[in-house]
């Protein structure tokens, strides 16, 4: 591949095309004559450059940055499998939680926060928050990404939308299916005029993501590259009536997997592009104008910052499962209590249904565990009351809440 030498340089792309249109804005109700005959008028579209054969000309600096962010996140993925070992009971678990984790994170660039305790009683059907309902369906997104990274084709993106939008009440007639009319980034909820970006015409948006998805299966290409001009092609298509930034950051995922570079574990790289949310999306308008070095390097921080605060998250994750195994060292070693243990890093609260379809438990060895954890300190049950009783593990939700918080500050 070609390497311009010039530290500065940028990485060069075609931009984007325009089209030009005529809206008609239609009454919500809720604006006046005059904010309707503004928002009515002339605007442009636009027309995704095709990319299937794109050849990144990377200058040195740029080069070097990509294999060192892309070498950083397999060493993480490597120091997690160690940690834990790769036949531990707790790597699964562990996995699954740095899935939610990023989860979250990708849900926060989109305004929708929810702590780690509202959120793990929304994984059991206990929560009265509809941000929590709404981040877990960013979670189920997350989880048909990984599994459907063997095939990155026009069903498996479908189907991630799909998990997405069909627990996102008012939305469910558009999960699994590309779009039929305009979008638009933008505070205007009547027109697309004066809009940030405005998405292709729905007929431009199949043939455009067919484009993609011959980008997404090239081999010859740096990995945070691909991932990196991958995904700022989808927000520029922007395919979907709703859902679209959280599925771009899901198919990131899919492609890490994909490629090999995470195979262990979930890497937290939304949490690095929540760190500077402006950057990312001022560097998703740059990908547009012709230069998707931005991207690129929005990526690469990200990156970097996922190998290292997903590293000390891990360790404080398995420091909480070690000093619950201290607590739980006068427990026989064939009690209940063992079996739930490992669990818990993913699930920090559970009930006892939880523990019968998720850890296989009959319902008077899941209450038998519940008391065993609870007995030795591990878990707590919090709500007092005789049914509909749930136990929370409050050192793995301090740990989970602390991280959110150092992202939220930065």
């Amino acid at each position: 591949m070609a390497t311009d030498l010039s530290p500065s340089a940028p990485l060069a792309i075609e931009p984007v095309g325009h089209e030009d249109h005529h809206w008609t804005a239609e009454t919500n109700g809720m604006v006046t004559r005059a904010q309707l005959s503004a928002a009515s008028g002339p605007y442009q579209s636009t027309v995704p450059a095709q990319i299937e054969r794109y050849q990144p000309s990377l200058p040195a600096d740029l080069a070097a940055d990509v294999e060192e962010a892309a070498a950083a996140l397999a060493r993480f993925d490597s120091y997690a499998r160690g940690l834990l070992g790769a036949t531990s009971p707790t790597l699964g678990p562990m996995g699954s939680i740095l899935l939610r984790t990023e989860s979250t994170s990708s849900s926060q660039i989109e305004n929708l926060t929810v702590g780690a305790r509202q959120l793990a009683l929304a994984e059991i059907d206990q929560s009265t928050s509809e941000n929590a309902k709404v981040v877990v369906a960013n979670v189920r997104a997350m989880e048909a990404a990984l599994t459907l990274a063997d095939r990155l084709d026009n069903d498996a993106i479908l189907a991630m939308q799909a998990e997405l939008l069909s627990r996102q009440r008012g939305w469910e007639e558009h999960a699994g299916r590309y779009r039929d009319g305009l979008v638009w980034v933008g505070s205007s909820s009547i027109g697309p005029r004066r809009a940030t970006h405005v998405g292709p015409q729905p007929e431009r948006v199949r043939p455009a993501m067919d484009d993609l998805i011959q980008f997404l299966r090239r081999d010859d290409l740096p990995v945070l590259v691909q991932a990196a001009v991958a995904h700022a092609q989808f927000e520029t298509i922007h395919p979907f009536a709703d859902g679209n930034g959280r599925t771009g950051r899901a198919l990131v995922h899919a492609l890490l997997k994909a490629k090999g570079v995470l195979t262990s574990t979930t890497a937290p790289v939304s949490a690095g592009l929540l760190k500077e949310t402006e950057a990312y999306f001022d560097a998703l308008g740059a990908y547009r104008a012709g230069d998707a070095r931005p991207i690129v390097e929005r990526f690469t921080a990200a990156s970097r910052f996922a190998a290292a605060s997903g590293a000390r998250l891990v360790d404080d994750l398995a420091a909480q499962v070690d000093d619950s195994r201290a607590k739980l060292a006068g427990l026989r070693p064939q009690a209940a209590g063992w079996k739930v243990l490992p669990h818990l890093v993913a699930h920090p609260v559970v009930n006892a249904r939880f523990l019968s379809q998720h850890v296989g438990l009959s319902e008077m060895t899941a209450q038998r565990a519940l008391t065993q954890l609870t007995d030795a300190g591990v878990l707590e049950e919090r709500t007092g009351l005789q049914r509909n009783r749930v136990w929370q593990h409050g050192g793995i939700l301090a740990v989970l809440d602390n991280y959110a918080e150092q992202l939220r500050r930065r």
